[in-house]
Parts: C-alpha cells; sequence; structure tokens
C-alpha cells in the first residue's frame, strides 16, 4: 500500500524548498500519523497497526488503535481509550497498549511525546496553566 501512496495522497502537505536539494519537506495529516510525516514508518494508511494521541473536544485526550478488521471495515476498525486520568497513569497505559503487548514498540517515544503535547496544550486549554510567552527578541 506504501508504494501507491508515498509519493502523492490527500493527506499529503509539501513545504518550502522547490527541489529536494533546497529542503523540500513532506508532511503528512492523515489519522495514525504520530508526528506527521510522510514516511512508510509512521503512515496511518500503510501500516497495519497505528497508534493516534488526539486531543477531544472536553479538553482530553483520546488514544486511538487499529483493530484486526481495520481493512475491511472503516470506522469501526479503531479501538479508542479514554486518557483522563492523572499523566503517569496515562503514561503507563500508552506504554502497555503499544510496547508491552508488542502492538509497536518503536513508536513508544513518539506517543509519549505526542501525549505530552497535547496534554500540555488541554492545560492551557483549561486554564490551570499559564501559556508560554512569545520572546521578541532584541529591544
Amino acid at each position: 500500500a506504501w508504494e501507491l501512496v508515498k509519493r502523492n495522497n490527500s493527506f499529503m502537505r509539501k513545504k518550502s524548498g522547490s527541489t529536494r536539494r533546497s529542503g523540500a519537506v513532506t508532511f503528512s495529516v492523515e489519522r495514525g500519523n504520530l508526528v506527521s510525516k510522510s514516511s512508510y514508518k509512521y503512515s496511518g494508511l500503510a501500516s497495519s497497526k497505528t497508534i493516534d494521541i488526539s486531543p477531544t473536544d472536553d479538553n482530553r485526550a483520546s488514544l486511538t488503535l487499529k483493530t484486526k478488521k481495520a481493512g475491511t471495515s472503516g470506522k469501526s476498525g479503531k479501538a479508542s481509550i479514554a486518557l483522563n486520568k492523572n499523566f503517569r497513569r496515562m503514561e503507563r497505559t500508552i506504554k502497555s497498549q503499544a510496547t508491552d503487548n508488542y502492538y509497536r514498540p518503536d513508536l513508544k517515544s513518539e506517543a509519549l511525546a505526542k501525549y505530552s503535547a497535547v496534554y500540555r496544550s488541554n492545560r492551557i486549554a483549561k486554564g490551570v496553566k499559564k501559556p508560554v510567552p512569545v520572546k521578541k527578541g532584541r529591544a
């Protein structure tokens, strides 16, 4: 499947640079892609096992995994786990779902980094934490 979608698909976003040498970067916005990078390792389309951590409407997070019937059934081929407890407990949940049961151990650090970013943004949205001020540079 990767050979069909690696050059061009509807989720691809190409940024800066007109040639490969000048540093064009290709991002991907599909579900199941933890780092939004267009590569086989992180692809949510080509992989049979994917991990996705996304914010929900009520300023929480959810962990979504592909199930075995994902190839034949669209939306019902995903299992969603609510990440709404404290940070350490949810970190343990992500580790157990991704690595301890041999699902995708190669994506452990990426999944924890994504959850950390989502958790931080949710705390700012709830008003628990103040946003980090942007540095202006020299005055």
